[in-house]
Parts: structure tokens; C-alpha cells; sequence
């Protein structure tokens, strides 16, 4: 499994779907980030280079997911609960 934001995504699925598993990233995003990586969303993760892997994490970097994004989801909950 190759490993995006901590997180394992699956190597039999395609890139746009397996970049789903991420929080944060749903398919229109995920089909975004192909595009700016320069990789067809239709490829397999297994059939990905490093060097696709790697412009693919550095286009996950720029966006908020996973614990940064939880961490900003509760807060703000935690704040607008206090608000009332």
C-alpha cells in the first residue's frame, strides 16, 4: 500500500477513489489533485511511479486533511457550541 498523509491507501483501486480514503478528500478533489500532479485519475495506485507519488503527496500537502483538519472541525463545533 503506498502511504499519503499517514494514511495507507488501497493499491488496487484507482488514484482518484484511493485518494478518498484520506479525510478531507472526496472525488471531486481528488480528481483536482490528479490533474495538478499530472497523473491520469484512471491509473491504478500499483502502476504509479515514485515520481507520481511523490508530485501526488505534494499536491495532498497544500490542502488541509486528516488530524489538522479533525483538529479544526472540533474546534470550531467546540466553539460554536459555547457560543450557544
Amino acid at each position: 500500500m503506498a502511504r499519503i498523509s499517514g494514511v495507507d491507501i488501497p493499491r488496487d483501486k484507482h488514484i482518484d477513489i484511493s485518494l478518498t480514503y484520506i479525510y478531507g478528500i472526496g472525488r471531486p478533489t481528488a480528481i483536482e489533485i490528479c490533474k495538478k500532479a499530472n497523473v491520469d485519475a484512471n491509473k491504478r495506485v500499483k502502476d504509479l511511479t515514485e515520481e507520481e507519488l511523490a508530485a501526488i503527496r505534494r499536491e495532498v500537502s497544500t490542502y488541509k486533511v486528516e488530524g489538522d483538519l479533525r483538529r479544526e472541525v472540533a474546534l470550531n463545533i467546540k466553539t460554536l457550541m459555547e457560543i450557544g
